[in-house]
Formats: C-alpha cells, structure tokens, sequence
C-alpha cells in the first residue's frame, strides 16, 4: 500500500460506515479504493476534499467474508459435478451475497469423486477462478452413527489408498481441510495429514472426550459444525462438544441459523471459546437460486421455512448465507458485532495454510463488503478503476 495518498493514486473514497478491517472496527475513516486495484483504510482527516467519494447510510464495510464449508450454490452441488464451471457457479453465487473465498466441500461420495473433486479444485486455482480458496472433504471417513444427511452406504474407514491420495492432493493444493471420525481414522493417519498440512476436522462422530482429545494431541485442528451430528457435553461424559469447549487452541465452525444450533447455545459456547469460533454457511445448491428441492446422491432434499431436510426430517446443510448468520450472531447470541465479523473473515484465515488476502481488507484484496444499516441489504465493493 502507499503511504501517501495523491490524486493520481486514489479512485474512490467511501465514506460515512464504519470499516472493519478483518481485526478491529475504525470509526471515522474510509475505504480508499487506489487506481492499481487495491484497497486501503485511512483517517477521513487525510483525504482532501476534493478526492472522489461516496457517502454511505451507516452501515459497516466489512471484508469479503470466507466460508470454509460451501457444498453448492447457484442451483448447482460439487457432489453432482466436480468440474470446474460448477466451482465457478457456486463461487459466484456465493459472492453476490459477500463471500470472497470459499472451500467447495465435497460431502461422503465414492473414491472416484473425492479424486475429480480434488483434481477440478485444483484446476480451478490454476485457471484463477474467483473466491476458490482450497477444498473440503467432508467424509467419507465418518460415523454412521452421527451421519446426519451423509449416504452410509459410503461411510468407510480410511484406507492406505486413501491417505496417499489426501497427502498427494496436499503438494497440489494448498489449503485443504478433511472432516472425520476418530472411529473411522487412526491417530497415525491424522498425525500424517496435519504434518502434511491439511485441516484435520473432527465432526459427524460418536468419539467421547477422551478420544477427541486424542485426536487433537495428534493434530486435529478443528470441529465441523459444532454442535451438529457428534457427541454432546453430558453431566458424566463431555463428549466431542466439551472436549472442544475445553481446547482454547481448537477452532470451531458454526452454522449459525437458528436452525442448527439455538442462539442462547452458540452465547454459551462463546464464553468458552471467544477468539476461535467462526462461522459457516454449510450451503447447498440454494443460494442465489429459487429452487425448491434438489439431490443429494440420489436422494431429495426439501426446502421449506428456512430449512433443508431429507422426507424424513433430517437436516441436510442449511439454506444459509454469511450475512444472515452474522445477523442471527448479533441479534439472537448477542455477540458483538467487532468478534461477529472476525467470524467470517480473519478467524477463518488463520486455519488455511496459505490464508492470502482473504479474510482482512490489507494488501492484495480486491473485494469488499457493504452492509446497509437496516441489514436488509448487502453490497460488494471491487477494488476497481
């Protein structure tokens, strides 16, 4: 960034919300769009009166937000088709709504489509789709006791086959996370994906406290979707959710629609883990789409009152977007609005192995946020000329 702002090197100035970096909030100040394509947060007071710029309503400007579990979007699902133009499809259904970056998640199918969905991730880096950050594997190595909406006739333990494949996808791509069961993976084989620098995940599992424990000592990093589909904190037996609650250096994703988890559960949850909680959308084909039903291998999924479900109830991701799950931390959990947003953007970033620009309005981003005072609308900034 310059350290001094000229007429020839500022676009545009934004003015009249205030901006949270991705860290801290700055009142008083404006997100300076510079003419190479990049954006800045200065003092109102250094900008002349006579640079170009447009007075907001209120509001916040936030970074693009990051959303590390992303299944479909745009009418599409990446278990229907691991190509690339899906990739770009859900990525740009999702950045209407103000995500940046995302890890397309893959949810328990067969070998063959983990490998394709691997190889159109990284194809889709190489050709520089917009907001593809990495992958994420959810299963196929869960419990079909937790299995929520994931197919049981492809839950299976993880396989030598299936480690290489993990390991070789991770000289490829970069940040790459992996949802499992302890009892369906060894703590040798999550010892060796964390050394290899893959997000090792917990979730869909039965394991009790000590077994998750276990699994965190051997390099599991984080929790998918608290919570939802795993052991719950009991009187006698913590479970996965109190084994979490009891690592300070465990992150958490949290699908926050009060739907999944109720708001007065996600406060008390807060209170324990304040600085490593960070929201997911756990999104399907819906966003940015009308539809009212889709498939998930082979089997249909509803759409109805703000939920997914499989005919027979079970809740199968969320019809769910980043600003809504901000609106329901603030409005219902009480969260403050400073560690609300981090829930979207920096906190996420610190797990990915190469974390970029996403997540913080610093060097290199080229995508910002805009929300309206009344949170009834959302507006993308391009750092563009």
């Amino acid at each position: 960034m310059p350290t001094q702002l000229t007429p020839s090197n500022v676009a545009k100035a934004y003015v009249g919300a205030v901006i949270h970096d991705g860290e801290i909030l700055h009142e008083n100040h404006a997100l300076v769009v510079l003419t190479h394509g990049v954006f800045d947060v200065v003092p109102i007071a250094a900008l002349p009166a006579s640079y170009p710029m447009e007075t907001l309503d209120g509001g916040i400007i936030t970074p693009a937000f990051l959303d590390l579990q992303v299944n479909g979007g745009g009418g599409v699902m990446f278990n229907d088709d691991q190509s690339v133009d899906t990739l770009r499809t859900i990525a740009a259904a999702h950045a209407q709504t103000g995500t940046g970056a995302i890890l397309p998640t893959l949810i328990t199918d067969t070998p063959a489509r983990t490998a394709a969905a691997i190889d159109a991730v990284e194809h889709a880096i190489q050709q520089g789709v917009p907001g593809i950050a990495g992958i994420h594997l959810e299963g196929p190595h869960l419990s079909v006791a937790r299995k929520g909406a994931h197919d049981p006739e492809l839950i299976r333990p993880m396989t030598d086959d299936d480690l290489s494949l993990l390991l070789d996808a991770a000289t490829r791509i970069a940040n790459i996370m992996v949802t499992v069961a302890p009892e369906n993976v060894s703590l040798t084989q999550i010892k060796a994906m964390s050394q290899a620098g893959i997000i090792v995940s917990l979730g869909h599992t039965d394991a009790d406290a000590n077994t998750s424990h276990a699994a965190f000592d051997a390099g599991a990093r984080c929790v998918t979707h608290l919570f939802n589909a795993m052991s719950q904190l009991g009187s006698r037996e913590p479970g996965l959710v109190g084994a979490t609650l009891a690592r300070p250096e465990i992150f958490a994703g949290l699908i926050a629609d009060n739907v999944h988890v109720h708001p007065e559960t996600i406060s008390i949850a807060l209170t324990s883990k304040p600085e490593r909680m960070f929201l997911v959308t756990d999104a399907m084909s819906t966003v940015g789409s009308e539809i009212a039903s889709f498939t998930l291998n082979g089997r249909e999924i509803f759409r109805e009152d703000n939920r997914l479900t499989l005919a027979d109830g079970t809740l199968a991701g969320a019809d769910l977007n980043i600003p809504k799950a901000l609106s329901v931390m603030v409005n219902d959990a009480k969260d403050d609005i400073e560690h609300a947003v981090m829930r979207a953007t920096s906190t996420p970033a610190q797990l990915l192995r190469d974390a970029g620009s996403f997540g913080r309005l610093g060097t290199g981003a080229k995508m910002a946020v805009y929300l309206a005072k009344d949170a009834t609308s959302v507006s993308v900034l391009r750092a563009q000329t």
